[in-house]
């Protein structure tokens, strides 16, 4: 799959060849869901647990009389009627830790890939520019009329005064190529790579 590269600013820079084994597949649905499914899991932190009456620290003595004391009938101070007592059927500790196939993880990012290949993708020579400020930047995409949120991805690491100037531009995300995946992709609009990276995430693949 042949691609048209540009600058930043919209400028032609040649063409790229894309591997169809990773820009050209058929995107499915269900493949897609699982695998967002699944990042979104494993982003989600252990749920705290409650003590109950057995976890609870006092005394297993029973409080008071059965019957003549004047008052209800009860069993030790660790009774969730009492201030100090176990939590009556609290939360119980829950860990997030969902699994998932690596082929299917590596299957879902290259159909994510081939999602925007289809609408959506744009290959730029590199995200080197002279003057690294905010304003120069958005002058620049606007020439180059990436519209919406906008996800960019560089090679090993990301230019330091593209990253600079980027952070203060509300929809812009800038990762590097390690850090592409299957969520933030498809949460973009518009899919920007270097071709640096587009060089790592094939290699990424093949290798």
């Amino acid at each position: 799959m042949k691609v048209k590269v540009q600058k930043i600013d919209g400028k032609a820079s040649g063409d790229i060849e894309l591997s169809d084994d990773v820009f050209g597949l058929e995107p499915r649905a269900d493949i897609l869901h699982r695998v967002v499914t699944w990042q979104l899991e494993k982003r989600r932190g252990t749920a705290r647990a409650a003590r109950e009456r057995s976890d609870v620290a006092r005394t297993g003595k029973k409080f008071g009389r059965q019957k003549g004391g004047g008052t209800a009938r009860h069993g030790d101070r660790k009774a969730p009627i009492f201030i100090g007592g176990g939590k009556a059927h609290g939360p119980r500790r829950r860990d997030f830790n969902p699994s998932l196939n690596k082929k299917v993880r590596a299957l879902g990012l290259k159909m994510a890939l081939s999602a925007k290949a289809k609408d959506g993708l744009v290959v730029v020579d590199s995200l080197e520019f002279k003057d690294a400020k905010t304003k120069t930047l958005a002058g620049q995409l606007a020439k180059a009329g990436w519209g919406g949120k906008v996800l960019v991805i560089d090679g090993e690491q990301v230019d330091n005064g593209f990253a600079q100037a980027a952070g203060n531009l509300v929809g812009i995300n800038v990762l590097p190529a390690a850090g592409a995946n299957v969520y933030d992709i498809l949460k973009h609009d518009t899919l920007v790579l270097t071709r640096a990276a587009v060089e790592k995430l094939e290699a990424r693949f093949n290798g």
